[in-house]
Parts: C-alpha cells; sequence; structure tokens
C-alpha cells in the first residue's frame, strides 16, 4: 500500500501526527553521537526498521549508505517522510557534526521538520521499564563522562538532573547523594560500563543488560511523542549539544600554539 505522503512543514512547527497529517506518518532518525551509528525509521506504530554501525571515526561514510539501507528495506521515499529526528547531543564533535549536519541538510532539502532530542534521553529511554530513576552515562572520552538523571515510568522519562560532563567519580559523587536522598538509582551507558568502578557503590549495579549506546530506534519512539505535541522545529533552529569544546581545540588551548 502507497504511503500517504505528508503536508510539507519544515518552516512551522509540526502538526499533530494522527490528525493533520492523515495516512501513515514516518519518521527517519539519526543517531551519531557517539562510537554507534544509529538509523531507524518508524511512526506511531512503532520502529519499522533500524539497523547500528559501530566504528570509531566513521560516521561520515557509514551514515549515508545507512540510511539508503533503511529506505530500501522499508519501501520508502524520501518524499514519504514526515519529519528527520536526530540526536542532538551530548556527544562526540565528529559524530554529533555529522549527524546533526545530515539532518539539516535532509530537512532543507525536503521541506520537512526537525525533531532534535537529547541523546541521553535515548538511553533513559531505552531503560524507562520500572519506576524510579536512571541515571544515562555516557563516555565522552578524555576521562570525563557526560550524564543526566531522569524519572522513568512506563509512559516515558523526565530530567530531573540536566545533562552535564565531567570526571566520572564527580558525577558518581553527585549520583550517591541523588540516591541517598531518593534511594536507588539505575545507571545505564558506555560511560558507566567503562568507568565502572567510582559508579558501583551508587546503586549496586551498572545494569549491563540494557543498551550501552542510544539508539535510533528510542529516537523514533520519542520523536513520534514530540512531534505530535507540536515538536518539531524548523532546521535552522536544531543546534548540537556540545558541552565542551571539540578536542582538537581543546588539546591546541592545553599545549598552546607552536
Amino acid at each position: 500500500m502507497p504511503v500517504a505522503r505528508p503536508a510539507r512543514r519544515g518552516r512551522r512547527r509540526a502538526a499533530s501526527v494522527d490528525d493533520r497529517w492523515g495516512g501513515a506518518v514516518l519518521i527517519l532518525g539519526l543517531e551519531t553521537s557517539t562510537s554507534q551509528v544509529s538509523v531507524a525509521i518508524g511512526g506511531p506504530d512503532g520502529v519499522t526498521a533500524s539497523a547500528r554501525v559501530r566504528r570509531d571515526q566513521r560516521h561520515a561514510e557509514l551514515l549515508a549508505p545507512l540510511v539508503e539501507q533503511m529506505l530500501r528495506s522499508t519501501s520508502t521515499r524520501l518524499a514519504d517522510l514526515a519529519a528527520v529526528a536526530v540526536g542532538d547531543g551530548p556527544g562526540l564533535y565528529t559524530g554529533l557534526r555529522v549527524g546533526v549536519a545530515t539532518a539539516k541538510t535532509l530537512a532543507l532539502a525536503l521541506d520537512l521538520p526537525v525533531v532534535p532530542v537529547c541523546s541521553l534521553d535515548l538511553l533513559a529511554h531505552a531503560a524507562r521499564h520500572g519506576a524510579g530513576r536512571v541515571a544515562a552515562v555516557m563516555d565522552a572520552r578524555r576521562s570525563e563522562v557526560f550524564w543526566a538523571v531522569y524519572e522513568t515510568d512506563r509512559r516515558g522519562v523526565r530530567t530531573v538532573v540536566e545533562p552535564a560532563v565531567g570526571r566520572p567519580d564527580a558525577a558518581a559523587e553527585r549520583l550517591g547523594a541523588i540516591a541517598a536522598d531518593a534511594g536507588p538509582v539505575r545507571i545505564v551507558g558506555d560511560g558507566a560500563l567503562r568507568h565502572a568502578a567510582p559508579f558501583l557503590p551508587v546503586g549496586g549495579d551498572v545494569a549491563a543488560d540494557w543498551p550501552a549506546y542510544p539508539s535510533a530506534s528510542a529516537l523514533v519512539q520519542i520523536a513520534v511523542q514530540r512531534l505530535d505535541l507540536g515538536g518539531g522545529v524548523a532546521q535552522d533552529a536544531v543546534v548540537p549539544r556540545y558541552l565542551r569544546r571539540p578536542d582538537a581545540e581543546a588539546n591546541w588551548v592545553e599545549r598552546g600554539p607552536a
């Protein structure tokens, strides 16, 4: 059955998924904030297809083929898309730049809204089953982590500590204080797995059974909800959450000019 083409809404806030577009609504999700490149397509009925590849420093050459693979495997044309969703960080500078630039380029060319979602939200979303607090911790390299804390239930996640960057022991200390006040905190993400020692005393566990990396599947699921609430924006309003200087710039500052 042909997929209905949605009205073009790239310059305006997105309309209701169910009521204002009519027909099938498809969202392309791009998540490149870590060493894993992830792409998914889906809509209100769920994720139709997804793919991921983990390969450092090759985001630019991996992303386009994955998008093409998703479109072919779902018999989807670019013109069938209702929106483009993108993990807007925090994350590794090069990968984040590639993903956001690709999303903005597609949205501009197709006159579609973009739904930017914090990459840490995606980790928390994957661990939302069961009430309580979840800390999403991503490896930021340079002996640092990106992290945030969420209140979760089966309906979704709510940010209670905004995304930050810092040393693992400092992040773990903050999480320990939160756990002492509000109860155990489930800790997920590759940052907690890589720097497990300071996080273990916080909740007694670093959840290795949850996804270690933010996924485009979670991105599409969240984007459907936000698009329905008018959460799409024009591509020129999307700004990556870098939280710190690029590695090359930081190294130059530390060494000083030659």
